[in-house]
């Protein structure tokens, strides 16, 4: 399957700064991750005029991510560009945005989708300094300074200065008299992708106990990070210890098999669904290496992953069939039906594991075998006759192929996009080249080959 050594990481920025506050960030990462930092309506070199909504945010971050064209990438949001990267990724999940490829989620002291938490005053008081025309630097002076832990160097400090003043103080009041207030927690179901929370332990708003509370429980596979002595600006006071938490975090986000940017752009397009779409970005998130069984054990969970090994082997990173299998079960999204000898799914996978359980530690070579027996109904264990753990075994076989099959990398891999010929519009012209080795226009190279 096709995979890269290379993410992106698509930054989007907090209230009063732009997107050259991510330069010490895009420097500690080197060639490893590629930063491409965004300016968000009113602040750098983005106009206030594309919309200072927090829908109209959302959909210029759509754009800019679509118009670059990354196969697989993180989202990374500081602050308000938090409240933006939460809300950007729960529509990629949803299929409404046209982009795919999210692997992982970012948050720096991050505003949460609920209503920040700020109290009168300290609104007032930021209100205050974007009362006129302009941030002037007194203003931004004292903004820099209650954002910060300690001293900056003198040259980011400078970057921050200028950032702060040219913010468009029309976007910084559009921010906080109705971006940070609005509630969108009652529309937002939890986000499985995996998530970095980054807090700093001297902030006093949006410090550990705001994103433990209010922004991390949105996402169930985060983890949460605290740099002790550092505040709100973080990309800024800690760009090196920042950098060593996204580097291992990108290590496991990104560490599944990777649909080819072909792909990944008819996933995007117009020609798919966004229900499919959807579809295939939660089929595409990489899995959770502490993935607990729901209904399994964790003992047959994992003699799971033994047999699928032998069924299923895979080249390159693995899809972890086994655990994906486990949740079908758990949520009863079977095939439907069941053969007349075997009982209820779940309880013929128990049966059938922990009959299996005394073969747990042959070698590769003596399960191929066994297999082979059971496949001829040789074999019995406790609960199952011979038939019934032949009938189980071909059941399994299947789940656990159609979990591979069901990965878009696996589509690409075997030359499938049947996926992309329904999309919203009123008509979209189906397949007309249906001989072998025909290819229609739009069919990107990866599959067609």
């Amino acid at each position: 399957m096709t995979t890269t050594s290379r993410t992106t990481l698509f930054c989007l920025h907090g209230l009063g700064l732009n997107a050259a506050v991510f330069d010490a960030l895009r420097h500690e990462l080197g060639d490893e991750i590629d930063v491409v930092a965004i300016d968000l309506p009113g602040f750098g070199g983005e106009p206030a005029a594309s919309g200072t909504d927090v829908d109209d945010m959302v959909a210029l971050v759509e754009r800019r991510i679509r118009a670059h064209g990354a196969a697989r990438w993180l989202l990374l949001g500081h602050s308000m560009g938090g409240k933006v990267a939460t809300l950007a990724a729960a529509r990629v999940l949803d299929g409404s945005a046209s982009v795919f490829g999210l692997a992982g989620v970012v948050l720096l002291a991050a505003s949460p989708p609920t209503p920040e938490p700020m109290d009168d005053e300290s609104r007032t008081a930021m209100l205050d300094t974007a009362a006129g025309e302009r941030i002037d630097e007194a203003a931004a002076r004292e903004f820099v300074d209650d954002n910060i832990g300690e001293a900056l160097p003198a040259d980011l400090d400078a970057l921050a200065m200028d950032a702060v003043r040219a913010s468009d103080p029309a976007a910084w009041r559009a921010w906080l008299r109705r971006g940070s207030l609005e509630d969108r927690g009652v529309a937002l179901e939890p986000l499985p992708y995996p998530a970095l929370v980054v807090a700093g332990g001297a902030d006093s708003d949006l410090g550990e106990d705001a994103q433990r509370q209010l922004v991390a429980p949105w996402f169930p596979r985060a983890r949460v990070e605290v740099l002790e002595g550092a505040a709100h600006f973080l990309m800024l006071e800690r760009p090196a210890e920042l950098a060593r938490l996204i580097r291992d975090f990108a290590e496991t986000a990104c560490s599944g098999p990777l649909a080819p940017p072909g792909v990944a752009r008819l996933i995007a397009s117009d020609r798919t669904s966004a229900r499919t779409r959807s579809i295939l970005a939660r089929r595409a998130i990489s899995d959770d290496p502490e993935y607990a069984p729901s209904a399994l054990t964790s003992s047959q969970l994992e003699l799971l992953r033994v047999l699928a090994a032998r069924l299923v082997p895979q080249d390159g990173p693995a899809i972890d069939v086994a655990a994906r299998v486990d949740a079908q079960l758990a949520a009863g999204s079977g095939d439907g039906w069941r053969h007349v000898t075997l009982p209820p799914d779940i309880e013929a996978y128990r049966r059938a594991l922990d009959g299996l359980e005394r073969w747990r530690s042959e070698p590769p070579e003596k399960w191929d075998e066994l297999l082979d027996k059971i496949a001829d109904g040789q074999v019995e264990v406790d609960g199952l006759e011979p038939a019934a753990l032949t009938a189980w075994l071909e059941d399994a076989t299947v789940d656990l192929v159609r979990q591979w099959l069901a990965h878009p990398a696996t589509m690409a891999e075997i030359g499938f996009d049947g996926f992309a010929t329904g999309g919203d519009r009123v008509r979209i012209q189906g397949f007309i080249e249906l001989s072998a080795g025909s290819r229609e226009d739009w069919e990107p190279e990866e599959v067609a080959s």
